[in-house]
């Protein structure tokens, strides 16, 4: 009966796990707006930018294409050896949206971008911006 039991949790974490897609060299994702230090209302766009790589919904697997995830105050990081979990500090835009329209209470916020691939699992080595900072006021 142990035997079996390790057996079972062993098919579980091998189904769990998620093969690595690469990242073509020199792939990069990057904010276009807002900008790094800006002071914003409490609702503006976020405009997302990809060199090297394509943009696919989740689902589609392509090669050298990825969607958008966009962190919001993530702290601690997520595991990027995995597929981003979806809350509010990890915004998923599996349709391929590369912008969206955000609503938050004012402070001051961290945002980073990672490029997840078909099954929302960052690719190898990750594709993710530098972090910026941005202030909501009043």
């Amino acid at each position: 009966m142990k035997a079996a039991s390790i057996l079972a949790a062993a098919a579980v974490l091998a189904a769990a796990s998620v093969s690595a897609t690469p990242a073509p060299e020199g792939a990069r994702v990057y904010f276009i707006t807002p900008a790094d230090g800006e002071v914003l209302g409490p609702e503006f766009t976020v405009r997302f930018g990809l060199e090297g790589m394509g943009v696919a919904p989740a689902g589609v697997e392509m090669a050298n294409t990825g969607h958008h995830h966009l962190l919001i105050n993530a702290d601690p990081m997520p595991d990027l050896a995995a597929p981003l979990p979806a809350s509010d500090q990890v915004r998923h835009f599996g349709g391929g949206q590369t912008e969206t329209r955000l609503s938050l209470p004012p402070g001051d916020y961290r945002l980073q971008l990672v490029l997840g691939d078909h099954l929302h699992a960052p690719h190898q080595p990750p594709v993710m911006s530098e972090p910026i900072h941005i202030r909501v006021a009043d």
